[in-house]
């Protein structure tokens, strides 16, 4: 069975940081798109970053370009988003996602074009003015 367990969520002052990690199973790394997307209650998701498992290949949302940064260790099947400089309106539910690609373009993917094939349960961050 294919798992996403996302951590690192929590209660964080604007302006500040914070890590989440999501670590991958029951799929081949190499072979998906990795990322997050995130959603506030009653809202719309949207994605946030993705990245290429097998090529490193990155791409983000207009609203996080310079301050997240999407990494993976495809050794671990483990992918992390730091985020810097933190904004109340960041605040929402990060989902880790998982898409095995199929010929599709990774910012494609990462708008949320197509149906994504697995959603972790997500970890809530919660950004403070």
């Amino acid at each position: 069975d294919v798992q996403l367990q996302a951590s690192g969520g929590g209660l964080v002052q604007a302006g500040g940081s914070l890590r989440l990690s999501c670590a991958a199973s029951g799929f081949t790394f190499d072979d998906y798109f990795i990322g997050w997307f995130r959603g506030a209650p009653g809202e719309e998701r949207e994605g946030v970053t993705c990245i290429s498992g097998s090529d490193g290949s990155t791409y983000y949302a207009d609203s996080v370009k310079g301050r997240f940064t999407i990494s993976s260790d495809n050794a671990n099947n483990t992918v992390y988003l730091q985020m810097h400089s933190l904004k109340p309106e960041d605040t929402a539910v990060y989902y880790c996602v998982a898409d095995g690609r199929g010929g599709r373009a990774l910012a494609n993917v990462c708008r949320g074009n197509y149906g994504l094939d697995y959603w972790g349960k997500g970890t809530l961050v919660t950004v403070s003015s």
